[in-house]
């Protein structure tokens, strides 16, 4: 059975998904590079950016690794495709990813501007989504068929999808970095009281990994 999950979702030991004042040059706003400190180094991400070099194995990288498998589909807030806001002034902007973005399925990005659809190389095409967050769902379940769905964020558009009881799974790797001020996950959520449980954690090498699901997933 297919599921909504998010995987690698990462929280700085503050409880911040990103950091404020996002742009083109800081994309996870100030300080926010330093959370994927345990991600980068992995050999799944460089696998993911065409980087030659072996990368580190162990759980952080079988986390990375669990977090791209049986995917069908993703669901992205509109930050996570780009630092525009308002309507879209041309469709110049492609992404933070180049040509070939590490997505390789559908990707359907929450906006409240109509844009037309983007195909990329390597199977990726963004679909730009103006009517809600249950109708991207629904999409990226048809577009999925048998395989997950990931929401790949941002805080709100997780946030949106927790407070709906959508995500069966999610994992979060705590960072021990500390970012002061940005995007809160879990600030006014009541996670007990909508279903969810911790169901493991376990100590990796540079980050803590926190799985949830929903109690009658």
């Amino acid at each position: 059975m297919s599921k909504v999950r998010v995987n690698c979702f990462t929280l700085s030991l503050d409880g911040y998904g990103a950091g404020s004042d996002q742009d083109e040059q800081n994309p996870l706003g100030k300080y926010g590079a330093e959370l994927h400190q345990w991600f980068r180094p992995t050999r799944t991400f460089k696998g993911m950016i065409g980087d030659p070099s072996e990368g580190t194995t162990g759980l952080d990288d079988d986390f990375a690794r669990k977090g791209t498998e049986n995917l069908g589909a993703w669901i992205l807030g509109r930050n996570m495709f780009g630092p525009i806001r308002g309507t879209w002034p041309d469709e110049a902007w492609r992404g933070w990813w180049g040509d070939s973005p590490p997505y390789h399925v559908p990707v359907f990005v929450l906006t409240h501007h109509a844009r037309r659809p983007l195909e990329m190389e390597g199977g990726t095409t963004f679909y730009f989504i103006t009517d809600g967050i249950e109708r991207a769902l629904e999409l990226a379940k048809e577009a999925a068929g048998a395989r997950d769905v990931r929401i790949g964020g941002g805080v709100q558009t997780i946030r949106q999808y927790l407070s709906a009881r959508a995500i069966d799974e999610m994992h979060v790797a705590v960072s021990p970095v500390l970012l002061g001020s940005g995007e809160h996950l879990f600030q006014n959520l009541d996670l007990r009281a909508l279903g969810y449980r911790v169901a493991s954690q376990v100590a990796g090498e540079k980050a803590t990994h926190v799985s949830f699901d929903r109690v009658d997933a």
